[in-house]
């Protein structure tokens, strides 16, 4: 069984916190890097963040300092912990996993995508 569940996501004001979750079935994260991805209605699908199987981190520039990615390899779950949200980080936020060890910022370099969680910041 191959699952990529994505939850956490909700209404929040500018400058609040949200943690997403990213839960795992099927994947053993010793080998795959795990994606985080936005996309906004009528923009184009962009990278967050990625954590590769050795725990090297990547930021797209609009959200470090903001957004931390990490893991918790014993409930294979992956985090986006989310702080200071400004409303262009409004998106659905998708959680995907790269048949690699190691991180790209592509979206087409994933394999295996889940259904997203709308993460909406406004006052």
């Amino acid at each position: 069984q191959v699952q990529v569940v994505e939850s956490g996501g909700g209404l929040v004001q500018p400058g609040g916190s949200l943690r997403l979750a990213c839960a795992l079935s099927g994947f053993n994260l010793d080998y795959y890097a795990v994606g985080w991805f936005r996309q906004a209605p009528g923009k184009e699908r962009e990278g967050v963040s990625c954590l590769s199987a050795s725990d090297i981190t990547n930021y797209a520039d609009s959200v470090k300092g903001r957004f931390t990615i990490s893991r918790d390899n014993a409930k294979n779950i992956v985090y986006l912990q989310m702080n200071g949200l400004k409303p262009e980080d409004t998106a659905v936020y998708y959680c995907a996993v790269r048949f690699r060890t190691g991180c790209s910022a592509l979206a087409q370099e994933y394999n295996y995508w889940g259904q997203g969680t709308q993460v909406t910041v406004s006052s």
